[in-house]
């Protein structure tokens, strides 16, 4: 049911295998424009065809917009869905999809300026009256740094105005370690987004990350798919994820509902996206961060308690049926919770680990979901994101969640290169997050700690 009769998958992993998936079920032929390193991965045997668009040893195949559209037309595709990371925020390319007679299946050009600039994004927020911790403008040199963190009041933190991800992202405690934290974050900016473009917020030390699912027509409609719970982050790498978020009473959930939908619905935004809030239990305060205009890693917790498929969804704003369901139709229901798996040793201070997956021994059962990059003979190369599977785990309860959670990753059995499941375990066993006591700076100050447990399990 939907006008996209070809699909271009321009990205890797995971999300291309769901996406081929999703559009599959929907009749849509996919095609995975792929590495040379990734021509036999599951992605490509999962789309109905693989075609090589560069080298293995480079993100840069990825990266090349017109490469990817030439590869679009070449075999015959209508549409382009980005994923998420590499192109997927681009608005260049959106608009390069379009002028060519492609369909991207993302949000417009003109959506994802007006947010996908971070200063740009406060100012859209800050006229629609949602809540901002306080901050600056753009920040040019050291010494502007310092007389804008005097008034803000420390700790501070930098973010890059061209990016996310925790790059360009360093908190500041106090006075003497800004020169050197601005420099870094300003370098790294420079060097992830190509820009360097600095800005300072006040930074909660006690702060819960909360991020409101949304999906819009492109009309001036702007739906919800509810909140999660990204608080436990290693150095601002999200790596457990939960919808709902529990921390949240029924009223201050409404509140948060309604700024991410009041912030989008002004520039008639069009298809996933996520609004990302901070949210201070002392005070009951939110204030808002930053818009992602793509879909998110975490958005299978939000499918599963809200049961729906976003990729679909996706799908059906971009080939013009709108959107399939209205707000009355999206009602949590149980808890879902997702844990990234990483080729990565924890031990050994997280160092990526490629190689050839020798065995690879998934959990099942009620409630368990893996999307998932790889299987036994698969290889991981050293070349991208060391992400190769998530697992969503989905319970009547957040408690259930995390009992089901616990014996899926006790479960979960690979062999041949290092995983941070053993990590995975430590976190979900620790009694903080049990009891959901955990902050953003939770796990940077209990890593050491877990990883050295890990090593003696």
């Amino acid at each position: 049911m939907s006008a996209i009769k070809r699909l271009l998958i321009a990205n890797r992993g995971e999300i291309a295998t769901r996406v081929a998936r999703a559009a599959g079920e929907l009749g849509i032929e996919t095609v995975l424009a792929a590495s040379a390193a990734d021509a036999d991965s599951v992605a490509a045997t999962t789309a109905d065809r693989a075609v090589v668009i560069g080298p293995g040893p480079s993100r840069s195949s990825y990266l090349r917009p017109e490469l990817i559209v030439h590869a679009a037309q070449a075999t015959g595709c209508d549409a382009v869905h980005p994923g998420f990371g590499f192109l997927s925020e681009r608005a260049s390319f959106a608009e390069l999809c379009e002028s060519e007679g492609l369909t991207f299946v993302g949000p417009t050009a003109n959506s994802i300026r007006a947010v996908g600039d971070k200063l740009g994004a406060r100012a859209l927020a800050k006229t629609a009256g949602v809540p901002m911790a306080s901050g600056s403008g753009e920040v040019r040199t050291v010494d502007e740094a310092r007389e804008i963190a005097d008034g803000i009041g420390y700790p501070v933190i930098t973010k890059a105005s061209a990016g996310g991800g925790g790059r360009g992202m360093m908190v500041i405690d106090e006075p003497a370690d800004l020169a050197e934290s601005y420099e870094r974050a300003a370098t790294e900016a420079r060097e992830a987004f190509g820009d360097g473009r600095l800005y300072l917020e006040r930074f909660l030390p006690r702060a819960r990350h909360i991020e409101v699912q949304v999906i819009g027509d492109g009309r001036g409609t702007v739906l919800h798919v509810g909140e999660r719970d990204c608080s436990v982050q290693r150095r601002h790498q999200k790596m457990v994820e939960e919808a709902p978020a529990a921390i949240l009473d029924e009223t201050t959930r409404a509140r948060v509902h309604a700024a991410a939908v009041s912030l989008l619905e002004p520039i008639e935004y069009r298809n996933a996206g996520t609004v990302e809030f901070l949210f201070d239990e002392a005070s009951g305060d939110f204030f808002f961060m930053e818009v992602n205009a793509r879909l998110q890693v975490e958005h299978p917790v939000s499918e599963c308690v809200y049961d729906v498929d976003l990729v679909k969804m996706q799908l059906a704003v971009a080939g013009g049926y709108g959107l399939p369901v209205g707000q009355p139709d999206l009602r949590p229901r149980g808890h879902a919770v997702e844990v990234r798996i990483l080729a990565e040793d924890p031990a050994r201070g997280f160092a990526p680990s490629p190689g050839r997956i020798t065995r690879w021994d998934p959990p099942a059962g009620p409630g368990v979901r893996l999307d998932s990059a790889v299987r036994a003979g698969s290889m991981v190369p050293p070349y991208y994101d060391s992400m190769i599977a998530k697992l969503i785990v989905a319970g009547t309860d957040r408690p259930d969640a995390l009992r089901r959670l616990s014996t899926a990753l006790a479960d979960f059995s690979v062999e041949g290169i290092s995983t941070n499941i053993p990590l995975l375990r430590r976190i979900v066993a620790d009694a903080a997050y049990a009891e959901n006591t955990v902050t953003t700076r939770w796990l940077d100050a209990r890593a050491a700690d877990l990883t050295s447990q890990e090593g003696q399990a």
